[in-house]
């Protein structure tokens, strides 16, 4: 009873954390135990990305086999979707990169906790909240991206192809189509997390919503110039989109910022309506000035003490100095 009584009253390791009473080797011991917890996490999800590669490929290459020219016909005369393989692994390579790439996803509730386990003891509890809030609202950001992006590489595949100098789409190499599609995809989905920069930058006082509006001239510009130099299509088709995306949640952070300055009494200043050349006005507290008191005469001062006649030199020191 005494060792349960012992353990109930002993404080968490996020307690202690937080109140800095965890020694050095504590956090690394603290450190070591979560990777290794997020390494598991990792590797189930990498086994069910492993089972579930076959079918997210069939789902990636749907643009691909949407073209006419993406098919062959067997010897049995049954039509399948056909790529072209230089390499003799490059069919496993493939399996075990997108087995990466679902397992990372599938294990993300389990090294993002891990993760945030071992920062949020560093963190304010406003601080804590703010993060919650953001994280909720990237997730599916990044996901709208993504399907955006899929949309994308769907519509301007055809156009992409047969605007090249052989003029008709072709049959392409499985590795360099997929590379493609997943630069598509984590380009459109790290673009939408555009507007959390933001709201964070208008959450913590930094930047107030009426200057963010000020700058949309500028948004504007680098939108379509990183839309042109970053987006690994050609075509004006995905350029386009993925600007007037980045534009419309420029506009909508704006919104949510004037929501915010709004609820937080920003520019409501004392001098917030005056001009910077305007002269703010003096008080004129004038004070009437009456009779004086009287003053009384002065009395007279004592003269000063008179000073003993020095020692001579021969009689100021000892035998010693």
């Amino acid at each position: 009873m005494a060792l349960t009584l012992r353990r109930q009253g002993r404080p968490s390791k996020f307690q202690q954390a937080a109140d800095g009473s965890m020694t050095l080797i504590d956090h690394i011991r603290e450190l070591r135990n979560r990777l290794f917890v997020a390494s598991l996490g990792l590797v189930v999800g990498l086994i069910v990305g492993f089972i579930l590669s076959n079918w997210v490929f069939d789902l990636l290459k749907e643009p691909y086999c949407a073209l006419p020219s993406s098919w062959s016909t067997r010897t049995d005369g049954t039509p399948y979707c056909d790529f072209l393989v230089l390499g003799v692994g490059d069919g496993l390579i493939i399996r075990l990169k997108i087995a990466l790439w679902v397992g990372i996803i599938v294990g993300a509730p389990v090294w993002l906790y891990q993760l945030w386990a071992f920062i949020a003891p560093g963190l304010h509890r406003h601080e804590r909240k703010w993060a919650y809030i953001f994280v909720a609202i990237a997730a599916p950001l990044f996901v709208t991206g993504a399907v955006l992006a899929y949309f994308v590489v769907g519509h301007s595949l055809a156009f992409i192809m047969e605007a090249g100098v052989l003029g008709e789409p072709t049959k392409l190499e499985v590795g360099s189509y997929l590379g493609f599609v997943s630069s598509m995809l984590m380009l459109f989905g790290a673009a939408f997390e555009f507007p959390l920069i933001l709201l964070m930058l208008n959450f913590t006082g930094v930047v107030s919503a009426r200057r963010l509006l000020g700058w949309w001239r500028i948004v504007i510009f680098v939108s379509f110039a990183f839309a042109a130099v970053a987006t690994p299509d050609p075509g004006p088709f995905g350029m386009t989109l993925l600007a007037a995306c980045m534009v419309l949640l420029y506009f909508i952070a704006v919104g949510i910022g004037f929501l915010n300055d709004r609820r937080k009494g920003r520019g409501k200043e004392i001098y917030a309506d005056l001009d910077d050349d305007t002269i703010s006005p003096l008080e004129d507290d004038r004070v009437p000035v009456g009779a004086s008191d009287p003053i009384e005469a002065p009395s007279p001062v004592d003269g000063p003490t008179p000073v003993s006649k020095p020692l001579p030199l021969e009689g100021r020191f000892d035998d010693m100095t």
